[in-house]
């Protein structure tokens, strides 16, 4: 992960409405094992992070100033350290104005993964510790928590110099509940939100699960290849990357790779071509299985209270929509 150019500023303030002072730094990180380390953690903990959104840069504006100043670093306009200056000075004015915010280590940085160029920009906070001395003493230590990552974001730099089509060339931590403390944060990037995660993995769930019903599979095919969906999204989510459709038809049926793409297609789901997959949506992506006296269900999760219905008072489920096989059985039976 070669590293550019990187940087970390500090705003001082406290949540109570008091000014924010801002401590700047007059030139960039010398690249060290020590900032790598850093630089992979944040990647990490990023990554692992439920809760981000997806979008691209407002026009820039007066309100919206951040990607005019990117644009004129990476046009060779100005260098990294002024761009950062530019940056911070304006992300402390937009906490002043939010009372609630809190202060912290800006870092900013420029690197490549790939062949892809991003810019991370992070708030990061201290958290108390203890450290053992090599005189065997134990004393306090402060460290950076990573865990207690609320601010974030991510620029796809690639993407957004040579995909002017692309919605989601930035990613960025949303509040817990939506907006409030966070939203001048995603003010200060200039972002806004483009592909809706969530949804998309929704709708991804939905034509899957068409998919397998339309192709009649087995109980245990269908089991495995909801395995095969499931750590896919799963894995690229993990990498910060987009679940393509056309790979993941690929993966979900060797012999007849576009299958599961064609079908998505002519059923006109209007998915994109790739989108970030939702690590809680996919988390209530389940099966429950059921055997006893000759009687075998199964169904995912996601049909409760549509298609099934558990009535636990009656001990009873209630199923809707047969599959057309098993009507075809049923009423040949009758006849």
């Amino acid at each position: 992960m070669p590293i550019r150019h990187c940087i970390v500023h500090l705003i001082d303030k406290k949540p109570d409405g008091s000014p924010a002072v801002l401590h700047a730094r007059d030139s960039e990180l010398t690249t060290s094992q020590a900032m790598e380390n850093l630089l992979a953690d944040l990647n990490e903990s990023y990554n692992a992070k439920q809760g981000k959104a997806w979008g691209l840069f407002h026009e820039e504006s007066g309100a919206y100033p951040f990607s005019g100043w990117l644009k004129a670093y990476l046009d060779g306009e100005q260098d990294f350290t002024a761009f950062s200056r530019q940056a911070v000075e304006h992300l402390q004015k937009l906490m002043e104005e939010s009372n609630l915010s809190t202060g912290g280590h800006v870092l900013l940085a420029h690197y490549q993964q790939g062949m892809t160029d991003y810019l991370a920009i992070a708030l990061l906070h201290h958290s108390e510790g203890v450290a053992v001395t090599d005189a065997l003493d134990v004393t306090p230590a402060k460290h950076l928590d990573l865990g207690q990552l609320h601010l974030a974001a991510r620029i796809n730099i690639s993407e957004w110099q040579n995909n002017k089509q692309s919605k989601q060339y930035i990613s960025f931590i949303k509040g817990k509940n939506g907006k409030k403390v966070s939203d001048y944060f995603r003010d200060f990037i200039g972002c806004q939100e483009g592909v809706d995660g969530p949804g998309e993995t929704r709708t991804l769930l939905k034509a899957f699960s068409d998919f397998v019903e339309s192709e009649d599979l087995p109980e245990e095919q269908a089991r495995e290849k909801t395995k095969t969906l499931v750590g896919y999204a799963t894995g690229q989510a993990k990498l910060g990357e987009p679940i393509t459709l056309e790979e993941l038809s690929g993966l979900i049926d060797e012999e007849r790779p576009k299958a599961f793409y064609e079908h998505i297609r002519n059923k006109d789901y209007g998915m994109a071509p790739e989108f970030p997959a939702d690590k809680r949506t996919l988390s209530q992506f389940q099966r429950f299985t059921g055997r006893a006296e000759g009687l075998s269900i199964s169904f995912e999760a996601h049909l409760l209270g549509s298609k099934i219905e558990y009535d636990e008072g009656r001990d009873m489920l209630i199923i809707r929509q047969l599959p057309t096989q098993l009507k075809d059985q049923l009423k040949r039976r009758q006849e």
